[in-house]
């Protein structure tokens, strides 16, 4: 079947749609500040996941056009093997999280993981597009397909981030007897003096206001919480060590208003910079919650 298909006129297109597929791969990959694909290591393993998925978007419209539908199934064994993938990079990132300082939590990982498995089969949507437009409309076609599907994977790789639907303020945090207050929100017992005064030196926060009810249920899951901290706490370092419960940011919600205030121990104490760091976290889709678009019977 693959002899006669690089033998007749679909070896063009299979070129284009293997070739765009593999761009695409390349292109959404990035290790970024969480640090996740690792280099080299495992970008080698993304992408040889994603040379496959381009493999197969690319075979699939030339075996329909040979009425070869035994090769179009090979589709739903890639579903299973992508699935696959999802659990390996739940596993792994699991486990690297037990040694974090402060963890990104269960629904951050699951929120990654998601999306490896997804791009993999933003892969086949583009190789199979490339190809499917160079065989109706030759090469010129392919290449016009490829670049567009190409802009749409980069569109589809961005999502909604807190800035959004939070205003972020910066807040006093201050420390009276034992209690631990950012602004006028209660964030949690002090009792060591050593504590307090490193509080109280390098001691940041932030009030989020929700913007709306939907807002409100979003930010106050544990997991969304738990993502900001981990975001801070990453690319503007953590003032402290294994075992120091009382040094550990947190972040603790207003239950009148809604509003969340946060707590930081930066290494790198920058207002302006923590503020940006927090309007960039990414809005967890395990989390995000639209109650007022829910019907009431």
């Amino acid at each position: 079947m693959y002899k006669e298909l690089l033998a007749s006129e679909f070896l063009v297109p299979l070129l284009l749609g293997f070739t765009f597929g593999i761009m695409c791969r390349i292109h959404l990959l990035r290790t970024d500040y969480r640090q996740y694909p690792t280099y080299p290591h495992g970008k080698i393993i993304q992408v040889a996941l994603g040379v496959i998925a381009a493999a197969l978007g690319a075979v699939a419209i030339p075996a329909l056009f040979k009425e070869n539908y035994t090769a179009v199934t090979f589709l739903t064994v890639a579903a299973q093997q992508f699935r696959d993938v999802r659990n390996m990079e739940r596993t792994t990132l699991t486990e690297i999280d037990k040694q974090e300082l402060v963890p990104r939590g269960g629904p951050y990982i699951e929120g990654i993981a998601l999306v490896f498995e997804g791009r993999n089969y933003l892969v086949i949507f583009c190789s199979l597009m490339t190809t499917l437009a160079a065989v109706f409309f030759h090469w010129w076609g392919g290449i016009i397909a490829g670049i567009i599907t190409l802009v749409i994977a980069k569109f589809l790789m961005s999502g909604k981030t807190l800035s959004l639907i939070v205003d972020i303020e910066p807040a006093e945090v201050r420390v009276e007897g034992k209690d631990l207050y950012v602004g006028d929100i209660y964030i949690m017992n002090v009792g060591l003096e050593d504590a307090q005064k490193m509080i109280q030196q390098h001691g940041m926060g932030m009030i989020l206001s929700p913007k709306d009810p939907n807002a409100k249920v979003t930010i106050s899951q544990p997991g969304q919480r738990q993502a900001i901290l981990h975001d801070v706490s990453t690319q503007l370092g953590v003032y402290m060590d294994t075992g120091e419960p009382s040094l550990t940011p947190l972040a603790k919600r207003d239950m009148a208003t809604g509003r969340l205030g946060v707590f930081l121990l930066p290494q790198v104490k920058d207002i302006e910079k923590a503020r940006a760091v927090i309007g960039a976290v990414p809005i967890l889709e395990s989390v995000y919650r639209k109650p007022t678009k829910a019907k009431q019977d």
